[in-house]
């Protein structure tokens, strides 16, 4: 195994639903772009894979055929919230291993307005056992399913660590003050914590509006090379993958609300990661992660090792979660304020790191930029943590 490098990147901004393109323009935009970004042609590309959430079968390669048809392998991926870097996961491993020297990940997503639901009504729900076991673990109040999960998660957190209810809060205003700088982000007004904290409850007692993400609609692409390619091609593929892992539920998992959603998972899928690479999480500057709820965010730091468990509290008041501070946590406005087309979100996250390792990424570039970390996550369920390093 080899590690794969990042030839190119690209993505849309996102839109409300309704104020979208049709999937297959916002995908061949984004493709386009980033084989454009490699200055390679899309001939070159030796195998693809799609993701997305919300479409029929072989909706990649609708979406792909726009930019070509050349009989490559077409692999659909549906992973939910994880689907992007799940396709990276597997562009990123054909090329490691040797099994080609070109690939192609690109996500892509339609949403309706609201809160996610099941698609299938005739058929058992993947999330039962998820529910049930919720349900013997918690007294979650009732909401529609991430909201349950994701609120019941904040508020098991807070009753195990004493800490105060307003860190939500304060993790809204910080990543909207991030994505004020960023154009590819949804939501660009600042927020105040009064705002967040007063913004009407979507899930007792802590969770408000303003601290869920929107439903969304978008693409984003990678293209993954090997060096020798890049050689070759005469491509600046000055950022690799150092590690990369993909945990899904453990048989312990579901001790508590905070383990059902990803929480183990994320541990895992991060030691495995820093062990790949030979690097802790010291020795990065910046962090996507997967901010569908800011509850979640809160969670993730101590996931990923960024702060010792139950520290989160003093993480966000010392300001390590931003510009100044040992991290800065989504740069982009992460989920939040972005916006998460849950097929496209894992891509999305990989080209903001991929700016920002590259000192591309404007007003609100991390100065020093040499290491960055990636969390994304799907319920039901997969984390997905890459760590990409400048070389």
């Amino acid at each position: 195994m080899t590690n794969a490098r990042i030839a190119g990147v690209g993505m849309v901004k996102f839109a409300k639903p309704g104020q979208q393109e049709p999937y297959r323009v916002m995908a061949s935009k984004a493709i386009r772009e980033a084989l454009n970004d490699a200055g390679i042609d899309y001939r070159l590309v030796q195998q693809a894979y799609g993701s997305y959430v919300y479409g029929d079968s072989c909706c990649a390669q609708h979406a792909l055929y726009d930019v070509g048809m050349s009989g490559i392998p077409v692999i659909n991926v549906n992973n939910n919230c994880s689907s992007g870097s799940t396709a990276l996961f597997l562009a990123r491993q054909a090329v490691a291993s040797g099994a080609l020297d070109c690939a192609l990940a690109f996500g892509f997503e339609e949403m309706q307005k609201g809160a996610l639901g099941a698609g299938w009504q005739d058929r058992e729900s993947p999330f039962g056992p998820m529910m049930r076991r919720l349900d013997e673990v918690s007294e979650a109040p009732e909401a529609p399913l991430a909201l349950r999960c994701f609120g019941q998660a904040g508020t098991a957190y807070i009753d195990k660590t004493g800490a105060s209810s307003d860190i939500f809060g304060r993790v809204a205003v910080k990543t909207r003050s991030h994505a004020v700088k960023n154009p590819y982000s949804m939501f660009t007004a600042p927020l105040t914590l009064e705002e967040v904290m007063t913004a009407p409850t979507i899930f007792p007692p802590y969770l408000t509006r303003l601290m869920a993400c929107p439903p969304s609609c978008g693409a984003a692409a990678a293209v993954v090379c090997s060096a020798a390619f890049a050689r070759k091609h005469g491509i600046d593929a000055g950022v690799e993958i150092a590690g990369q892992a993909m945990v899904t539920d453990l048989e312990d998992s579901w001790t508590d609300p905070i383990n059902l959603v990803g929480a183990q998972m994320t541990i895992k899928a991060a030691q495995n990661v820093y062990e790949q690479a030979g690097l802790g999480p010291e020795a990065v500057q910046v962090v996507e992660l997967h901010d569908c709820f800011t509850t979640n965010e809160v969670i993730t730091y101590e996931g990923l090792g960024l702060c010792g468990e139950g520290e989160a509290e003093k993480f966000i008041h010392d300001g390590d979660n931003t510009y100044g501070g040992k991290y800065v946590i989504n740069p982009s406005g992460g989920l939040m304020s972005k916006g998460h087309p849950l097929g496209a979100t894992g891509l999305a996250q990989c080209t903001e790191l991929v700016w920002q390792l590259r000192g591309m990424a404007g007003e609100r570039q991390v100065d020093g930029a040499r290491a960055a970390l990636q969390h994304n996550l799907g319920l039901g369920g997969a984390a997905v943590v890459t760590l990409y390093q400048k070389v």
